[in-house]
């Protein structure tokens, strides 16, 4: 079976982005010279799951950061071509999460990142996370993407470690308890 793992940096006050996407607030904040543990959390992923949002800010970026394949969930993206610059790194799917999940373990990929806010919270009401690393950035924007949304019943999650970094940054790790 597959399990699904999230890490993403979010605002004090629970956004993962700006009101139109930008992330700016979280990139200036990030001080390269810490290392908070993303090589070594991707370094066991089999691939990469991503919402469309996700997937058009990476594309603004200048090169493509995954060697892992990646599926992009997206009913407005499922019938179009992937670029020709991806091709054979990138599949777009119109399927449910559960449904991805299970294709996933289909094709022997156990240990799935799941990227970008609306999908991670359709992962959460799905059941689906089994773990999430939290990176709270010491800010306040005000408004903007939340990373969760509603949920349709109480998930209780473990809490496995967390680190303060010189930069004020803040990492936890949570594990589902099922």
């Amino acid at each position: 079976m597959s399990t699904a793992h999230v890490f993403i940096g979010t605002s004090l006050d629970g956004f993962i982005a700006k009101p139109d996407g930008d992330i700016v607030w979280l990139l200036e904040r990030s001080d390269p010279a810490e290392d908070h543990g993303y090589m070594a959390f991707i370094a066991d992923k089999d691939a990469v799951v991503m919402g469309r949002g996700t997937y058009e800010k990476v594309l603004t970026f200048d090169v493509w950061p995954y060697q892992l394949p990646v599926v992009v969930l997206s009913r407005q993206l499922a019938d179009t071509s992937v670029p020709e610059h991806l091709q054979g790194k990138v599949r777009f799917s119109r399927q449910t999460p559960e449904q991805l999940m299970e294709q996933l373990a289909a094709e022997n990929l156990q240990r799935i990142y799941v990227d970008g806010g609306q999908l991670i919270q359709s992962f959460l009401r799905a059941g689906l996370v089994h773990e999430m690393i939290l990176s709270t950035m010491p800010v306040l924007i005000g408004e903007g993407r939340r990373l969760f949304g509603d949920v349709n019943q109480d998930m209780d999650w473990r809490l496995l470690s967390s680190q303060s970094f010189p930069s004020g940054l803040v990492q936890s790790r949570y594990q589902f308890k099922s």
